[in-house]
C-alpha cells in the first residue's frame, strides 16, 4: 500500500468489512483500499498520469500474534484490480512473445 499513499491518492482509506478471528494467533481481516487517482504513479517503465478514477481495491490482512502482541504482518492486494483501475492493462502478446523467444 505504500505506494499507493503520497502523491498517487492522498485521500487513501482503508473500509474494513469482515473480520475473522481463525485462532488465539491469527486474524483475517477482508477490507479494501479506497482513494482517488490524482497523482503520478512511478512504475520501472515510466509514469501513468492521474485520471482521478476511484480506487476500490479488494485486500486482505493477515496478523499473527504471539503472546498478546503482533508478531508478523501481512496484507495481500487485488493486484489486477488495482492495475485496472488505474488503467493499466497487461500485454500479455508481449508476455507471450518473450516467453517464447526464451
Amino acid at each position: 500500500m505504500g505506494a499507493l499513499r503520497g502523491q498517487l491518492a492522498p485521500d487513501i482509506h482503508r473500509e474494513l468489512h469482515r473480520f475473522h478471528v481463525l485462532s488465539d494467533n491469527l486474524v483475517a481481516v477482508e477490507l479494501s483500499i479506497q482513494g482517488t487517482f490524482i497523482g503520478p504513479f512511478q512504475t520501472p517503465a515510466g509514469v501513468i498520469e492521474p485520471t482521478g478514477a476511484k480506487l476500490d481495491i479488494p485486500t486482505a490482512d493477515f496478523w499473527y500474534l504471539e503472546n498478546g502482541k503482533i508478531k508478523e504482518f501481512n496484507c495481500y492486494v487485488g493486484v489486477s484490480v488495482m492495475l485496472a483501475q488505474l488503467g493499466v492493462q497487461p500485454d500479455f502478446a508481449s508476455a507471450v512473445a518473450a516467453s517464447a523467444a526464451a
